[in-house]
């Protein structure tokens, strides 16, 4: 059963034997690397409670160049990266102000809450636009998306780590006092498919085989041809996004509403991608249901923890206590630090993350989604569905149908993308001196 009490179909218990058939040894390597990583989270969990938030690394977008070897691979295995000073606090200000103006003068706009919109179904706005245009955070996706490798060594013409695409997607103006309960702890690109399609699960085969520790989720192979979105859900992205990401119109920082994220994207992948395939003989409410001897292999059932039938299609990952108890996400999950306009917050696409249910702080906290989007043939395929939504002000193809902005004032046209490399990642033509 899914968490609202529906049966799984029986296909999913053909498609946890499937993959276990194809690894040797699966029950004996998988239960090997399950008590592995149970092992090692107990340990990060202490490790990651006891530093808090400073245990996000903090970078200046100005010295990602000069960045080490260590302190790249640092970033690499927490996932996560706040980069400051990409853009100017008065620009990103200004954008800010721009957005609430427009809220006010086009009373239409749909968003949450339902009673007092502060996350808005807007994408065209001039503002999203010229900050999705905008050099100096294109270059920063650049630097993230270089982070990825392909360990075939295969030269392909079909990805370009150097060349920026764009992914149009909102934006939120969070109110103090504000409570927020719908963006619990969760991953995104890609839910069921994750183990169903058989691109996506070759990103996660050393931890089906046992080989947990040797998982590199910077691997590209995989992750080109995966297919995220198997049932046409929306707000299900079909983008392969190497880094999911947001940038900030505001001062805001742990307990003002803010992101908080599981910093190890190895740990985290290891344990999620096993998780189907164990079940407990403890209590669940018992403290033995932490013992990895209480945890035995399951390919018996249906289940997939986490996961739950929507929209025609599937939702999740969404971990809990109770679903993955191993994760301590009371502890492990960290709220980023504070940030100040102009600044932007990074997660890997395979993190888990959340938003803080309380904003606490003394101004509204106000963010723009803007992730890295890098050159593969599927994207581009999709950059181009995108441009011709941004032309006609209609909503972008994986989010959900409704209103079209055509008619709003404060709607961005092609001539407020007013740089070649902003136009060549929107998909537009580049302009003719």
């Amino acid at each position: 059963m899914d968490k609202n009490g529906h049966p799984f179909p029986p296909r999913f218990l053909d498609l946890k034997r499937e993959i276990a058939a194809s690894f040797p040894d699966f029950k004996e390597r998988a239960t090997q690397a399950w008590k592995e990583v149970i092992e090692e989270l107990v340990k990060f969990s202490e490790k990651v409670s006891e530093v808090g938030t400073n245990y996000i690394p903090q970078v200046e977008y100005a010295e990602l160049d000069e960045l080490s070897p260590d302190e790249l691979e640092m970033i690499k295995r927490r996932g996560c990266v706040v980069i400051r000073d990409i853009v100017d606090d008065e620009r990103a200000i200004a954008w800010r102000e721009t957005l609430r103006e427009i809220v006010k003068v086009n009373p239409g706009i749909e968003g949450v809450p339902e009673n007092d919109k502060q996350f808005f179904q807007l994408y065209w706005t001039k503002p999203q636009v010229q900050a999705r245009a905008d050099p100096k955070l294109l270059k920063a996706t650049v630097w993230l998306n270089h982070l990825y490798h392909d360990k075939s060594q295969q030269k392909s013409d079909n990805v370009d780590l150097s060349i920026p695409l764009t992914y149009a997607d909102r934006f939120r103006i969070r109110k103090v006092d504000s409570k927020w309960g719908f963006h619990p702890p969760h991953i995104d690109g890609g839910t069921i498919e994750r183990w169903e399609d058989p691109a996506f699960r070759k990103c996660f085969e050393t931890i089906l085989s046992g080989d947990w520790g040797a998982h590199d989720p910077y691997n590209l192979q995989g992750r080109l041809d995966a297919r995220s979105s198997l049932y046409g859900r929306p707000n299900q992205s079909t983008v392969f996004r190497t880094f999911q990401g947001w940038l900030s119109m505001s001062e805001t920082g742990p307990t003002q509403g803010t992101l908080k994220v599981f910093p190890d994207v190895l740990l985290s992948n290891a344990y999620i991608i096993l998780r189907p395939f164990f079940k407990p003989v403890a209590p669940a409410e018992s403290s033995d249901i932490l013992d990895p001897k209480n945890w035995e292999i399951d390919l018996e059932t249906t289940e997939f923890p986490g996961i739950w039938a929507r929209d025609g299609g599937w939702a999740g990952p969404h971990p809990t206590p109770t679903s993955h108890p191993h994760l301590f996400l009371e502890k492990t999950m960290i709220s980023v630090p504070q940030v100040s306009p102009g600044d932007a917050v990074f997660w890997h696409c395979d993190v888990i993350h959340s938003v803080e249910e309380e904003h606490t702080g003394t101004e509204d906290s106000a963010v723009m989604y803007i992730p890295a989007v890098p050159f593969t043939e599927q994207n581009a395929d999709y950059v181009q569905r995108q441009k011709d939504c941004f032309l006609k002000a209609e909503r972008p193809p994986d989010f959900p149908k409704g209103p079209a902005e055509a008619g709003f004032v404060g709607v961005a046209t092609v001539n407020d993308v007013d740089n070649d490399l902003g136009r060549r990642a929107m998909g537009l033509p580049i302009a003719v001196a």
